[in-house]
């Protein structure tokens, strides 16, 4: 990956800004000396000061004023007391380009720029460029699927330059933000309903005998299995399902009791209650 010669700052060090941290730098687009992290938690900072080497500290607005790449990686209920600190400080000026990447999940960008723009007139404001990110957990395990949303001061460079930073923890997509309320209910919401599919599938297993431990291997294996086919074959979930489905077989009687139930609805409905919920909270 192509290695970015830019100092990066997060404001919020939890498990999501660490995953960024670690992929930045086992993949070599960032140098530990070119990255900064804040967070309220002084354990939290020297583990990834001794983790990995970074720059740490408890000053938002330095981490602010000193990198070219800002992600905002604190809870969403945390966000406005964090920006209203920035741009209420002192100091605040832009006289850099600088980029700002929120992953506050349900948090708009008219309510991020309403923070970050109201003392600042036309000039700075295009030298402030901000994008909204919906990750997902598997981040974590650098197989996370990112949508992405941004403001219209973003130039196509910035883009770019975030697209290859989200590209160290998985997959990203660039969308309109009106449609990140769907991206948050499919992908963001989506591990829970694998998980939830996986809880049922080793309970299931159990039910006619196997051993937990068992149950598990095999639900885990099963479902990587499957996800590994349906990414290689070029083939959808749909033929491929059919293909297992064999008449008068046992996945066909296994179907039998999913369509009675209306489990295929069920999840769509689900999903749909999601993006409506996402909505919601970003009102």
């Amino acid at each position: 990956m192509s290695k970015i010669k830019k100092k990066i700052g997060f404001i919020g060090a939890g498990n999501m800004g660490e995953a960024f941290v670690g992929a930045l730098i086992q993949t070599g687009i960032f140098s530990p000396s070119m990255i900064y992290a804040t967070d309220i938690s002084e354990k939290r900072l020297d583990i990834l000061n001794k983790t990995y080497g970074i720059s740490v500290m408890q000053d938002n607005f330095k981490v602010f004023s000193e990198c070219e790449i800002i992600v905002i990686a604190v809870k969403p209920q945390h966000i406005y007391q964090v920006l209203s600190q920035i741009s209420e400080h002192e100091g605040y000026q832009i006289s850099n380009r600088k980029i700002v990447v929120s992953i506050a999940a349900g948090i708009p960008l008219r309510k991020i720029e309403n923070l970050l723009y109201n003392s600042l007139d036309n000039g700075s404001k295009e030298r402030l460029p901000i994008i909204r990110v919906m990750p997902n957990t598997p981040a974590l395990v650098l197989a996370g699927m990112s949508g992405i949303s941004a403001n219209k001061y973003t130039r196509p460079e910035d883009v770019k330059t975030i697209k290859i930073i989200l590209e160290a923890i998985g997959k990203v997509i660039e969308f309109k933000e009106e449609d990140l309320d769907a991206v948050t209910a499919l992908s963001g919401s989506g591990p829970a309903y694998v998980f939830y599919i996986a809880e049922a599938m080793i309970e299931g297993g159990i039910k006619v005998g196997l051993e937990p431990d068992k149950a598990a291997m095999l639900t885990v294996a099963t479902i990587q299995g499957a996800l590994k086919l349906m990414e290689e074959s070029n083939e959808s979930p749909e033929i491929l399902r059919r293909k297992v489905t064999s008449p008068g077989g046992t996945t066909e009687a296994a179907f039998k009791i999913l369509e009675k139930n209306k489990v295929k609805q069920n999840v769509i409905e689900a999903i749909k209650a999601a993006a409506i919920r996402s909505k919601e909270l970003s009102r």
